[in-house]
């Protein structure tokens, strides 16, 4: 039976994540991290009476859970991932926001503590899949651009699938502008830019998470796009992860690659 420790067991994602584990058989619920959560309202949101919940990293003990899960915040995964891989949790990763400088960092502890965890920018196959297909075509198409779109409440962009399209796809292409000389009469109105590939994020009610992935040629057009319309849609990407996680023996970014 492999413990587990939910961050951000209050929020949408989280939610989701406990009803996940509390289903199944093989792992038990042991801990949440959740600020703002009062023990009279463990029952509300799905947490046995055995549940630990601390409010603050430092509460917090050894040994309360073999896994952790954070759906957090972006401010907030950086140190709850260094503390995770600190006191021997596997950190399955579900936040975006981490810079590249800090996952490096993140993957160096967890080499130095040998011990398996995984960063997913996201947790549904078709945003995996949308991220494979995106690599392949962008040998052929090196002229595109990526549409984000998510909900109002979402603290960050871009999105980290965006930011991992972008980058998967300037790891098969010599960095390049489809238009170099253009000029904005509203400054970004042309989105981001990573390597010359234009990012663009949209936040409105109503969405949840959606990528487009917008390719052009000569005489010809491209579009691969996914759409999460449930959050629900993400669990079967952290099922994965849970089963998963304990056979890895360092920090993975990507569901992809350990499926």
């Amino acid at each position: 039976m492999q413990k587990v420790l939910i961050a951000g067991a209050a929020g949408a994602m989280g939610q989701k994540a406990v009803a996940l584990v509390n289903s199944l058989a093989d792992f038990e619920l042991t801990a949440v991290l959740a600020p703002h959560l009062a023990d009279e309202e463990k029952q509300q949101y799905q947490l046995g009476a055995a549940v630990k919940v601390y409010h603050q990293l430092a509460e917090i003990e050894d040994g309360v859970a073999d896994i952790w899960v954070d759906f957090t915040l972006p401010d907030a995964v950086y140190p709850n991932v260094k503390f995770a891989l600190q006191h021997g949790f596997a950190p399955i990763v579900g936040t975006t926001g981490l810079t590249d400088v800090q996952e490096a960092e993140l993957i160096q502890l967890s080499k130095e503590k040998q011990l398996g965890g995984l960063i997913a920018p996201n947790f549904g196959m078709s945003a995996v899949l949308l991220m494979k297909f995106a690599k392949e075509a962008a040998a052929y198409f090196p002229d595109v651009e990526v549409i984000e779109m998510h909900h109002a409440d979402k603290k960050d962009a871009p999105s980290g699938t965006a930011l991992s399209t972008a980058k998967l796809i300037a790891e098969v292409r010599e960095d390049h502008e489809t238009n170099p000389d253009e000029t904005e009469s509203l400054d970004g109105v042309r989105g981001g830019d990573y390597h010359g590939i234009k990012i663009h994020s949209v936040r409105l009610p109503g969405y949840i998470a959606h990528e487009q992935v917008l390719f052009g040629g000569a005489g010809e057009a491209l579009t691969i796009r996914q759409d999460s319309f449930d959050r629900q849609s993400f669990m079967s990407g952290v099922k994965v992860a849970l089963e998963k996680v304990g056979n890895l023996n360092e920090l993975v970014v990507g569901l992809e690659n350990i499926l």
